[in-house]
Parts: C-alpha cells; sequence; structure tokens
C-alpha cells in the first residue's frame, strides 16, 4: 500500500542537544500487514535559515526485511551568487540519534537519491544490519536554502520477510611488506562510491599503485561503512589505512588511521564546544587529527575550529591553486612562533572521480616501517616532505662542520653562532626554483634547475640568523610577482637549543 501526507516544518520539536540546531518532523508510521510491502510518501518545506539537521521519524513494525528510502527535492532559480537549494541525506535506527551513539546507519550527503539498509547487504555509504522493530529517523541535511525554500519529498518503503545472513566485514591489514627504514609516499584524502567518489575501492587501489603510492588512508564523507570493503585492495606493496573525513558546517577533518569500524560524528559546528570530545574519539581509536584544506572556499569547507586538536594539517589539496597558497602562508606564520610544539603539514589529492589524481600531491614519510603505527608516527614527527608526484623526490638536510646534521622534521642543536649548511637534493623537477625559507620569510632563492630535473643547491646561515629553515620547489611562471605552484615543499628542520 502507499500512503501520502504532508509534514510541515510548523510540526516540529526542537531537540535541545547543544549542538547544531536540529529538529524532528511528524513521525512516519506503518501499519502493513505482516507479510506484504508498504510504503509512505511524505512532504515538506524547509525555509532559509533552517536548522542543520532535520529528522523524520519512522515507526517500523516488526518482520521488516528491507527499508528503502527515496527522496526528492525542488531547486528553484536563484538570483546570481545566491545559493539553491542542495539536500544531504541520512539514516539512523531505532537506537537514536543522540550525538556520536550507536544509531548511526549511514549518510550519503547529496551524492544518491534513494538509499537500502537490510542485514546481508546496503547502499555503499550506509551500514548492513538488520531492520529491527521500533523508531528510525531520517536525517536531512539542509546544505543550503534558496530564498524561495526548499520542497522535499521522502518515500519510505519496507519490505517484510526474513532477514538474509549476516556479512561479517573483512578489513584489511594494519601492515605491509615495507622496505624497512623509508621514505614511503601516500594520499590520505580519497573518495570512493562509499560517500560522493564514482571510483570503486578496487580502482583507487589501481590508481594509487599506477601513482607509486605505498599507502592510501579512506576518508568517506561522515560513514565509516566503507571501511569493509578494503581487504582485498591493500597487498604486500600498499598499505590501507582505515579513517573518515568528518564534514562539519565549519570545516572538514581527516580522521587517518583509525581502528576499523570507527565512526566519528560530524552534527555540530564550531560554537557548540564539541569538536575536542571528536578530536579525542579520533585519537582513543588510534587516528590522527589532521584538519583538511583549511582555506577551501566552499560552503562550509573553511576550517573554524582552531588547531589546539590538531596532530597535522593538510596544507596542499588537489591541483596548487591560491587557497593552498594561503594555508600556506598560514601554517609558516605558526612556525615563527618559536612553540615546542609545532604542526607538520601534510599534502593529499582529495580524488573523487576522473579526472581528479590519486597522488596529486602525496604525503612522503620516513618511516620505520609500512605499516599504520609506523606511518602515524612519522607524520605527527613531522619526517614529511609533499611533492606532486612520483617522479619528484628530495633530500634536505642541515649539518654543522662537525658533521652533526638534521633532517625534516628534526632539529639540529648547535649554538647561535655556529655556521650550518643547508643541502636539498632534488631529482623530477625540471626547470624548477628551488627557495629556501626560515622565520624571516623567503631569504634565497635558486636559479633554475636544469631540464634534466635534477639538481643540488647549498646556502649557509647560522641559527641565530635562522630558527628554522625549510624548502619549496616551484615551478616557472610566465609573469608577475607571485611564485610558480608547487612541485614539492618540505616540513621545518630547526636550528640551534630550544628557548634560546
Amino acid at each position: 500500500m502507499t500512503d501520502t501526507h504532508d509534514n510541515p516544518v510548523a510540526r516540529r520539536t526542537v531537540l535541545a542537544t547543544g549542538t547544531a540546531a536540529a529538529l524532528t518532523l511528524g513521525n512516519v508510521s506503518f501499519a502493513a500487514a505482516e507479510g506484504q510491502p508498504g510504503s509512505r510518501t511524505v512532504r515538506g518545506t524547509l525555509p532559509p535559515g533552517s536548522p542543520d539537521f532535520v529528522y523524520v521519524p519512522v515507526d517500523v513494525p516488526p518482520g521488516v526485511r528491507e527499508l528503502r528510502v527515496s527522496y526528492t527535492y525542488d531547486r528553484p532559480a536563484v538570483p546570481a551568487g545566491t545559493p539553491g537549494n542542495a539536500l544531504d541525506i541520512g539514516l539512523f535506527d531505532e537506537r537514536g540519534t543522540e550525538l556520536g551513539g550507536a544509531g548511526f546507519r549511514g549518510w550519503s550527503g547529496g551524492a544518491r537519491t534513494e538509499f537500502f539498509v537490510r542485514a546481508d547487504e546496503a547502499t555503499p555509504g550506509y551500514v548492513a544490519g538488520p531492520v529491527h522493530e521500533g523508531r528510525w529517523h531520517i536525517a536531512l541535511g539542509p546544505y543550503t536554502v534558496a530564498p524561495q525554500g526548499l520542497t522535499y519529498e521522502i518515500t519510505v518503503t519496507l519490505t517484510h520477510g526474513e532477514p538474509g545472513p549476516a556479512v561479517p566485514p573483512s578489513y584489511p591489514p594494519s601492515r605491509a611488506a615495507g622496505r624497512g627504514r623509508a621514505w614511503y609516499r601516500g594520499d590520505c584524502h580519497l573518495h570512493s562510491w562509499y560517500s560522493d567518489g564514482r571510483r570503486t575501492p578496487a580502482e583507487i587501489g589501481a590508481l594509487a599503485r599506477a601513482a607509486g603510492l605505498d599507502f592510501v588512508n579512506t576518508s568517506e564523507h561522515n560513514t565509516h561503512a566503507g571501511h569493509g570493503a578494503w581487504a582485498d585492495v591493500a597487498g604486500d606493496d600498499l598499505l590501507v589505512l582505515l579513517g573518515e573525513e568528518i564534514t562539519t558546517r565549519n570545516g572538514h577533518v581527516l580522521a587517518v588511521g583509525t581502528a576499523p569500524g570507527t565512526f566519528v560524528d560530524w552534527r555540530y559546528r564550531a560554537r557548540d564546544g564539541r569538536f575536542a570530545r571528536f578530536a579525542r574519539r579520533i585519537r582513543h581509536a588510534g587516528g590522527l587529527v589532521i584538519p583538511a584544506h583549511p582555506h577551501a572556499t566552499c560552503i562550509g569547507c573553511s576550517w573554524k575550529f582552531g588547531f589546539g586538536e590538531a596532530d597535522a594539517v593538510e596544507v596542499w589539496n588537489g591541483p596548487y591553486t591560491p587557497d593552498d597558497e594561503v594555508t600556506l602562508a598560514e601554517w609558516d606564520a605558526t612556525l615563527r612562533g618559536g612553540s615546542a610544539r609545532w604542526l607538520p603539514a601534510v599534502g593529499n589529492s582529495d580524488a573523487h572521480r576522473d579526472p581528479d589524481v590519486v597522488g596529486l600531491p602525496q604525503t612522503v614519510v620516513l618511516a620505520d616501517a609500512l605499516t599504520r603505527e609506523a606511518i602515524q608516527e612519522g607524520i605527527r614527527a613531522g619526517r614529511v616532505y609533499v611533492a606532486e608526484s612520483s617522479a619528484v623526490s628530495l633530500s634536505f638536510t642541515v649539518t654543522d662542520g662537525r658533521g652533526e646534521r638534521a633532517g625534516i622534521g628534526e632539529r639540529l642543536r648547535v649554538d647561535a653562532d655556529t655556521p650550518v649548511t643547508v643541502r636539498l637534493e632534488t631529482t623530477g623537477a625540471p626547470r624548477c626554483t628551488v627557495r629556501f625559507v626560515t622565520d624571516e620569510g623567503v631569504v634565497f632563492t635558486s636559479a633554475p634547475l636544469p631540464v634534466s630535473g635534477a639538481g643540488v643547491v647549498e646556502w649557509r646561515t647560522t641559527p641565530a640568523y635562522a630558527a628554522y629553515v625549510r624548502a619549496e620547489v616551484r615551478h616557472e611562471v610566465a609573469a608577475g610577482p607571485l611564485p610558480g605552484a608547487l612541485a614539492a615543499f618540505t616540513n621545518p628542520v630547526f636550528l640551534g637549543f630550544p628557548g634560546r
């Protein structure tokens, strides 16, 4: 049977959760005879300024094998420069919608118009499992609402019957063969069809291998449902870390290398004071907290939570653009403070679909082994440089006259007036220029590297003149005062004794 009714915002109960604003609408109730399919369609309109999340309760009777949801919404014309309608969607089961609770069953954002869940299978992005009796909730996220409002229609279909056999997830191993202590290349920001990407995990694995990567991290928007889909992608030559991109209304953050099955909630804003709780959730699950593309220009993408809870920051995201240049400058400014705690920089592709390039750029980490823990420790320590491809390799060191030496992410402990030599060896960067950057800014720029792309650049300084030094490898520019796009950059080497 099919039933239709309206579900206007006027029929609502505001949730006093202390989180980003939310409301619940009148419930959808099913009374279909057991063994018969049943459908209900609800319609409503959300005005401009609606809460971040709207919940449509669905009362599920016993004996249901599958729950299926489809939805549509209007897209009226809007004035130039005004966002139109965009409505995200997800699902919570009978265990409820509590922030960080156990009820989460999936999220597809705006990537899908329908989804289903049942014991043996679910739409990518949703968690397979039994459809138990009780009050479920469809979660709507009005990402943007046109001045005319956003009119939606949701159809819920329940199919009765015995549940299919549950399929246990198979997770990838936390280690690969590796090369002992070595530089390993990775991409920690990738999207498959388990969120809004268009590639399968197998396709991403093939592209990662072709890009010369040693590790990847899964980072689907607001869901962990794909964690069990990567076991066949991993191998002795490719480590697969599991994670999530927590996509809030005040910025996005990567959870890198969490325990299998870890879900991290996203339903809060900076003003709610909840981020520290979920940063701890990531770390308790063995992951790193890495804010993504802090100055991205999409709505809700700019990072507003500060960096006090971060383990690193994604300075370079995808093809190099002006917002990456802004992030690079902002990150460099934090190094000038001389704090004992500094924030390492990484770079990732954020690849979703063709023509996005997996491994553009890539985080290159000095690690003791190709394991989850060793890669994370290398990132946390800042033993990292970022390159546009596996063709670009760097060796960056600072030495004194006695042979004392420090590399990327390390400190050369010498007196303030001790002369030191900064040395960058580069391959794969034809006609690029090398810049050395210290707490005084850009202090040295080389002549272009030869067309072979290989070269050695040296510069001498002292700790009194440079508290740290880092390297940039830049492409040529046709004209103008702005520097060329990055081909690679390093984390800093610190000079002298801390606090002096």
